[in-house]
């Protein structure tokens, strides 16, 4: 057996697992750590050692080449179980699976009957199910099984943090095959630049530069097929094959065995570990990842393109020094690299949790000791949708419903049309969970239908990899389900997505609202631009409004029998905006839409008073002249300390239930609010004592001496009067209100302000005799006389003649 860098670390790791039963292994890549450590391990852990790959391809290569190095077949001591695929026997001890089946195999078994040891290789992908299922096995280990052996393994995992959750020591192996010089692009690429011929041209200048066979990174299918095209023909003495996922077993198998000559293969992510590629002493790495994030607008995860991190990067860089010194090529330039993210994000932090939600319920834990706990809200949000489904009670506990969905290979969602609808909704489920095969042929859902069912005259060619793998993904799901009540694709989609049932905006835009509550949009040239009702089961997370990508057309016929449970009848009063006046409606509403709306004529006072509150939020306090002199009284006394309410607008429009709802009976339009007076409901603020006081201690009006109310103006710091000024003669004490002077303007007998004071008897004394003299000429008729303590008050002129 050849000697691997592993070799020298598994002593201390095995030492490590039998005293403290747990380990974190840091190995670079090529150490060999995938195919060694459960070989070792095998005569050491009592028991079947299960082994998570984030990979099927990984998986079953590593499987294939553990059964090679003990000269078995795969199904022997060596197995694998994959989705759609298993290779086991009684006498399997070491059994290679993909994270969701061990997800699945603890929820049967929470006890992990016969496992003596389970191994997360790769833990730095950080994948939903890896961090879920150490989660569940630390709670294993800590309730039921002391005796369960756990290794987390990886090349560029941040360490520390793994082991300090898990209670584990690091064992390290420093040994690399061979180095591997890396070489930069000299200049960035341009922001026109095209990924794939810009790469292929970096494979050709590799393949010219260096020795040996490449391994080219790209991120997905589509690039790895867009390149292989660019390279056909350009390089000389190479073969070119592509390594990914979906490609059939035969073609992968290809890739991974030793070539007679030079090779390029051109692989996704799943190049990066667990597989060895022969060979291989060249990297040409593209930069570019795809990971699994949350859609809001397909409700469940979706691959995206993002740039590597620096950890993939090196991890890809190291595949070059497996058999001989290596190279690796970057398509970016030195000084890029230092913008490079550390890790990749974990993918509990950006997924939809809706799946992983559904897992905790049937667990029945409140929380499991997460190396990064879910987002509360996205966890909340993603509990609401199971509930919605049926997947959980109001109170958060699993039902039955629920547990059958935990049992299906598949997104809730899809789960519970599966469930409701039965094997008729096989093909649009594997429909729904694959990427979109018929991309630019407009939104309408039943084209692909059509296309899985065989159908060709359709407007645009499908994706006939894409459609294969839907169909055998449909026969799988259907096997031994019974057909259920017929039902049309777009009434099977409403059960999946019964947040994105649209209906139509009035307009001659195709516009949208969603039951959920949102808006979306499609182009008018679609062909599904007219329809009133549809199902959106794809949309962009465009903003404010979303883009419908797919979507099925549904009568409404078909709504109302699927969701006849959902549809509820609704007494609406709500303001409108838009007519400046409370409306109220008669609805049937299934979620945010309205599948009937009819004008309720009976509709009771209160509710139009408390809708009309909204009213008086968008079209604002307006007192009269005589309210806001009330206000202002009040405010002067509270000034001073009393205990008088706030009568501020911010407060009032905070508290309008409490003072305003009771005076609104008959107001229902802006031009009724108009009217309203708000003096009424202000004074109904004040009980009796303090009326009384207010009325003390800032009276309304000033009584002049002759029993005349005069009004006071409390619109600035000081009250203030305006009157005649023979009215005051004989008063020698000047007015108070609340302990300030009033502020007098005396008027002359045409009205006209002659004097300004806030001390009368000061006035009197000084400046009255220059005003006299002054008046006297104009107002002959008047009285002026010398000494105006000592006359009486008057509004009353001589007669003429006199």
């Amino acid at each position: 057996m050849t000697r691997l860098p592993i070799d020298d670390a598994l002593p201390e790791l095995l030492a490590a697992l039998e005293s403290k039963g747990q380990a974190v292994l840091m190995a670079p890549p090529g150490a060999g750590k995938t195919t060694r450590v459960p070989l070792a391990m095998l005569d050491r852990i009592p028991g079947r050692i299960v082994m998570l790959e984030p990979r099927r391809l990984a998986a079953r290569a590593a499987a294939m080449r553990m059964a090679a190095t003990l000269g078995e077949r795969v199904g022997e001591t060596i197995g694998f179980r994959i989705r759609g695929e298993a290779k086991v026997s009684k006498a399997t001890r070491i059994e290679v699976v993909t994270e969701g089946i061990l997800t699945r195999m603890i929820q049967s078994d929470p006890e992990l009957s016969g496992v003596g040891a389970v191994i997360f290789d790769e833990f730095h992908e950080r994948s939903l199910n890896a961090d879920l299922g150490l989660a569940l096995c630390l709670e294993i280990r800590g309730a039921l099984r002391e005796d369960l052996v756990l290794v987390a393994m990886s090349a560029t995992l941040d360490a520390q943090p793994v082991a300090d959750l898990m209670g584990a020591p690091v064992v390290i192996s420093e040994g690399r095959s061979f180095p591997v010089e890396t070489r930069w692009l000299d200049r960035p690429l341009g922001p026109r630049a095209r990924l794939e011929p810009e790469l292929a041209a970096l494979v050709e200048r590799a393949a010219a530069e260096a020795a040996g066979s490449i391994l080219v990174f790209l991120p997905g299918e589509g690039e790895i097929r867009r390149v292989q095209g660019l390279l056909e023909g350009r390089l000389r003495d190479c073969e070119v094959l592509p390594l990914y996922g979906a490609l059939p077993p035969a073609q992968q198998a290809a890739a991974l065995e030793p070539g007679t000559g030079r090779r390029v293969v051109l692989a996704t992510a799943i190049a990066e570990t667990s597989l060895t590629i022969p060979d291989i002493r060249v990297v040409v790495d593209a930069g570019r990842a795809r990971r699994a994030r949350f859609d809001p607008g397909s409700g469940m995860s979706r691959l995206v393109t993002e740039r590597v991190t620096r950890a993939e990067a090196a991890q890809r860089a190291g595949r070059a020094g497996r058999v001989a010194p290596g190279v690796a090529y970057r398509l970016w330039t030195r000084g890029e690299e230092g913008a490079l993210a550390a890790f990749p994000d974990p993918e509990i932090a950006s997924a939809d949790l809706a799946p992983l939600a559904l897992e905790l319920a049937l667990w029945g834990a409140q929380s499991l000791p997460f190396l990064t706990p879910p987002p509360a809200p996205a966890l909340a949000e993603a509990q609401a949708l199971l509930r919605d489904l049926g997947a959980l009670d109001g109170m958060g506990t699993i039902t039955a419903h629920g547990r059958r969905l935990a049992a299906l290979p598949l997104h809730p969602r899809l789960g519970h049309m599966l469930e409701t609808a039965g094997a008729q909704a096989a093909p649009l489920a594997a429909l729904m969970g694959e990427r979109d095969p018929m991309r630019g042929a407009g939104a309408d859902l039943s084209l692909r239908l059509a296309a899985i069912a065989g159908r060709r005259d359709l407007p645009a060619p499908p994706d006939m990899g894409a459609l294969s793998r839907i169909r055998d993904e449909a026969r799988r799901l259907s096997r031994g389900r019974a057909q259920g009540p017929e039902m049309s694709s777009a009434a099977m989609a409403a059960l999946a997505y019964p947040d994105r049932i649209g209906l139509r905006r009035p307009g001659d835009d195709p516009r949208w609202l969603l039951s959920g509550g949102r808006g979306a949009v499609m182009p008018s040239s679609d062909a599904l631009a007219g329809a009133r009702l549809i199902v959106a089961t794809d949309l962009s997370d465009d903003v404010p409004e979303a883009r419908i990508r797919l979507a099925a057309r549904i009568e409404e016929a078909e709504l109302r029998e699927v969701f006849a449970d959902r549809i509820e009848e609704v007494a609406l009063c709500e303001w409108s905006r838009r007519e400046n006046r409370v409306t109220s409606r008669l609805q049937e509403r299934l979620g945010a839409i309205a599948l009937s709306d009819r004008i309720w004529r009976d509709a009771p006072e209160d509710g139009v008073a408390r809708a009309m509150l909204d009213g008086v939020r968008q079209l604002g306090l307006r007192p009269s002249p005589a309210a806001e002199r009330f206000r202002a009284r009040v405010r002067l006394v509270r000034a001073g300390g009393a205990d008088l309410p706030d009568l501020s607008d911010e407060v009032l429009m905070e508290r309008l239930e409490e003072w305003l709802l009771p005076y609104l009976g008959g107001v229902k339009t802006a031009g009724d609010w108009k009217g309203f007076d708000l003096l009424g409901p202000w004074r109904a603020m004040l009980d009796w004592n303090q009326s009384q006081f207010l009325d003390r201690e800032a009276p309304p009006a000033y009584t002049t001496p002759l029993g005349r109310q005069v009004p006071i103006d409390y619109g600035d710091a000081q009250p203030e009067v305006s009157l005649r000024l023979q009215e005051v003669f004989g008063v020698t004490r000047h007015p108070t209100i609340g302990g300030t002077p009033l502020k007098m303007t005396l008027l002359s007998p045409a009205g006209r302000p002659v004097q300004v004071t806030d001390d009368l008897p000061g006035f009197w004394a000084s400046s009255y005799a220059d005003v006299r003299k002054d008046m006297r000429g104009r107002y002959p008729r008047h009285p002026w006389p010398e000494d105006p303590t000592e006359a009486a008050p008057t509004l009353r002129a001589k007669p003429r003649g006199t």
